[in-house]
């Protein structure tokens, strides 16, 4: 049952103002590594102070954050990177972190888009259409609306209540890398990522390789002289398939609703440079998943593995081997320790929001949340709006489910912090 304080701090969960902040953020075009990174921080540095929020907005010392030997890894150079935490209610430690990254891919081609603008924040039906909306800016404005309705419900914490916006999310997790060296902690975290409606403990891990498969060139009309590198990634290709297949025949639990719990994609393939000469270089980059519970360390090693033992059955690979490199972010996996009562909390609290309980699962997808796992922070996902549509031209959020949210977080800041 509700108590008269919560009720009236979700009475005082503003419709109006939730869904305006959100068109605020997506018109904000804040792709990874750009200057917009920096402008959508200062507006989330300046939503948290209006509401009273004690703010840290700091820039990021990159030099020294990506030399760190725990760095996460980053896939697009930034000029300049801008951290913002702001904290309600005192100075100890906060009993709950709303986390939510403000970073959005790239929009790709912009004619593929419905009204053609990634950034227009336009509304028909009911739903959000846009670039962010989904992933993650939905949640991030479910986050300032549960903030703003608590100040505006005068309730007085006993414990602070943290909001943590970073960003680097999409490729590696640089901003709450840096949050949490920076110190910033806190008892318990909520990311506000698209969860379907599910409340989700555990991601697994997902790592970025690169394939350069060797050939000898000749020309195209006595190709049997040469070796052509295309040939030999088929090759390559049978053991990822075949890799792919072993990593997936025993699931976790939380995973075992998922058709691939592990999934390994090529998702770039680069080879010769004229026509008629057989190509002697094949580049291929691609996503490889870690398993939950297992090391990025143990994860690569599999991997390599595998392309030896493909190598050393071929003549060719034999002599001139396959190289194998991991560039771009590091995504370990991670998961809340069974029991920790931030997932009963959460579930209740969305319950309470909306009368539904939602489902327990895990994502196949890296994020932020193994980063404060990392840290000793029990950590949860639980958002607005379906990764299917995530990165996609259709990318979208029903504005119902961001109310939602906005309550549920509301409710469960009051309860672990009120």
């Amino acid at each position: 049952m509700l108590s008269e304080l919560q009720r009236r701090v979700l009475a005082a969960v503003d419709d109006a103002r939730v869904i305006d902040e959100l068109r605020d953020l997506v018109r904000i075009p804040s792709v990874d590594g750009t200057p917009a990174e920096a402008d959508v921080q200062a507006w989330c540095a300046e939503r948290l102070a209006a509401l009273g929020l004690i703010v840290d907005k700091w820039a990021i010392d990159m030099p020294t954050v990506t030399t760190d030997p725990e760095f996460p890894g980053m896939e697009v150079a930034r000029d300049e990177a801008w951290g913002c935490v702001g904290v309600l209610g005192g100075d100890a430690t906060p009993g709950l972190i709303l986390n939510g990254h403000v970073d959005v891919v790239p929009p790709g081609e912009l004619g593929l888009w419905p009204d053609r603008d990634p950034f227009s924040a336009r509304v028909e039906d009911g739903v959000m259409w846009g670039r962010g909306t989904c992933d993650m800016k939905g949640g991030v404005a479910a986050i300032l609306g549960a903030v703003a309705a608590i100040v505006a419900s005068g309730i007085e914490l006993r414990k602070p209540l943290a909001v943590h916006t970073v960003i680097g999310e999409e490729d590696g997790g640089a901003g709450a890398f840096a949050t949490l060296k920076r110190g910033h902690t806190g008892e318990a975290c909520l990311i506000a990522e698209p969860t379907a409606g599910c409340v989700i403990p555990a991601n697994a891990g997902s790592l970025t390789f690169r394939l350069e498969i060797p050939g000898l060139a000749t020309h195209g009309s006595t190709r049997t002289r040469g070796v052509s590198a295309i040939e030999k990634f088929v090759v390559i290709q049978s053991a990822l398939q075949a890799l792919e297949a072993e990593r997936n025949r025993d699931p976790h639990p939380l995973l075992a609703h998922l058709e691939l719990s592990n999934p390994l994609s090529v998702g770039r393939i680069e080879a010769g440079d004229w026509a008629s000469t057989v190509p002697d270089l094949l580049v291929a980059e691609g996503r490889y998943g870690v398993r939950l519970g297992e090391s990025v360390a143990a994860a690569r090693d599999a991997f390599e593995t595998a392309i030896a033992e493909a190598c050393a059955k071929d003549d060719w690979l034999r002599e001139h081997p396959v190289g194998v490199s991991w560039p771009g972010g590091e995504f370990a996996s991670g998961l809340l320790t069974e029991g920790d009562p931030l997932l009963a909390d959460t579930l209740q609290a969305a319950t309470d929001a909306h009368g539904e309980t939602p489902e327990v699962r895990g994502a196949p997808y890296g994020s932020d949340l193994r980063l404060y796992a990392a840290a000793g922070i029990p950590t949860l996902q639980y958002g607005p709006g379906d990764v299917r549509y995530a990165h996609a031209t259709d990318e979208h959020v029903r504005l119902s489910e961001v109310l939602h949210a906005a309550r549920a977080y509301a409710l469960l800041a009051v309860r672990r912090c009120g």
